[in-house]
Parts: C-alpha cells; structure tokens; sequence
C-alpha cells in the first residue's frame, strides 16, 4: 500500500497525488492506494495517518505500508517512517516545517478545497515535536527533488537525507514537474509491481 500525504493548503484532488491514483488504477492496485483530506493540525494529522498504517497493518501484516509526502507531507512521511519503521518517498520534503511555515501564520485557505482556516503557534509547535533530526536507516528513504524548487531549498534535503537513494534534477519547481516520469519507479519502490 503507498499512503501518500499532500502538502500545505494542498487536498488529495492535487496533481500528483491524483497522477499515481490514476496509475495506480490502471495497473489494477488502485485499492492499494490512500489518500485523505489531512487536517491543519500536524497533530491530527498525524493521528489520522497513523489510523490507516494501522488499519494496513491489520489487512496484512506481511507487507508495510510505504508513505510518500510531498512538501509538509515529506516531514510528516518522515517522522512516520522513522516511528513505523517504514520506507518513504519524499518528493520536494520540508526539512524544518516549522521554520518554512512561521512566515505563514494567520489565516489560510486550501488551493483545492477552498477550505479556511488558520495557521497558529500551537501548529507550529505541533511541528517542532514531529522535527526528526537525523534519519536513521537511509535506505529506506527515496529523496526526489527539483534545484529549481521556488518553496524549498533543495539543498536542504540533499544534506538531511544524506546516504538515501537521491533523484536531483536540475529546474522544475516546488510542484515537482516531472513527477509523472517517476510513478511506476515509485509504484516498484513500494513493493506493487503486481497486483494482489
């Protein structure tokens, strides 16, 4: 199963994490695909992802689930790796969250849902509680990551997940462009190759 965690304001109606439902469904593992809205509160993200590894875990104990994140996902991806003993996928991944999301405090809306709410301290520090600061087992992370992103400095990720299988390309931005050239390499990343 891949979970995969959207970024700040974004929704599970995102470009890529609707690019891998997709392909995923076509290559019949759709159902090994999960997605939910997660809510501003890092801590009640957290909870409800952890929910859902458990529920994996439940299904089939054999076979972990693998977390990909994008952006404040990648952090949350982390942390979750790093307590679950999981592999992650990490595609433009926030380093410090709380520091790349304190100019942002106030009130926010989703890009996708429209949804208002407020960005907070007690977020902030919710995020600080979650900060890993430094992985263990490297191999189990895959860093993906554009030089051109705008959000995030690139080298930030390259030097905290030192030692993981990197993917560094040059250009592109925070949305991570090439994401559709990289889903069956992530989809074999996780163990899916074959339905079933």
């Amino acid at each position: 199963m891949i979970i995969y965690l959207h970024g700040f304001r974004s929704a599970p109606a995102s470009i890529k994490a609707q690019a891998l439902k997709a392909r995923m469904e076509a290559r019949g593992l759709g159902s090994a695909f999960w997605c939910s809205q997660l809510p501003p509160s890092p801590s009640a993200a957290i909870a409800l992802v952890e929910r859902e590894i458990a529920r994996a875990l439940q299904s089939d104990p054999t076979r972990k689930p693998v977390v990909a994140g994008s952006s404040l996902g990648g952090y949350y991806a982390t942390w979750l790796a790093e307590k679950h003993d999981l592999s992650a996928v990490l595609i433009n991944p926030s380093v410090i969250a709380a520091l790349s999301l304190a100019p942002y405090l106030g009130p926010q809306t989703n890009l996708y849902t429209g949804e208002q709410f407020e960005l907070t301290t007690r977020h902030l520090d919710e995020l600080r509680s979650l900060e890993v600061p430094a992985i263990t087992k490297p191999e189990r992370y895959w860093l993906l990551v554009e030089t051109g992103d705008e959000v995030l400095d690139y080298r930030d990720a390259v030097k905290k997940y030192a030692g993981a299988r990197q993917t560094v390309l040059e250009g592109g931005d925070h949305s991570f462009s090439r994401w559709n050239d990289y889903l069956d390499q992530v989809i074999a990343f996780a163990g899916l190759s074959q339905p079933r």
